[in-house]
């Protein structure tokens, strides 16, 4: 009996110890799904869009998405060499 409400005490306690985490990826989901409505953002992918001739860097088919190699510790501060312009279907072999 001791036995499983030990068990049971350690399964609280790691659950209870990783909802902060969840709780700061959840948070900034939501802010990076604000920042992709941004005009900051619209601003960045037209320049790198421009940059790439309109050209998927992968397949050479037009590009209409803007992929992150990296991302940047607080979004929105990526530099343009960590964006790369690629059309739908290989922005979906990406993710």
């Amino acid at each position: 009996m001791e036995v499983i409400v030990l068990l049971i005490a350690v399964v609280i306690a790691l659950w209870f110890k990783s909802l902060p985490i969840k709780y700061k990826r959840q948070r900034r989901k939501e802010y990076y799904a604000e920042y992709l409505k941004s005009d900051a953002w619209r601003r960045k992918r037209f320049v790198v869009l421009r940059r790439d001739n309109w050209t998927c860097q992968y397949c050479g088919a037009k590009a209409t998405e803007v992929h992150h190699k990296r991302y940047a510790r607080n979004i929105g501060r990526e530099p343009i060499h960590w964006l790369v312009s690629l059309c739908k279907k290989c922005h979906r072999n990406q993710h």
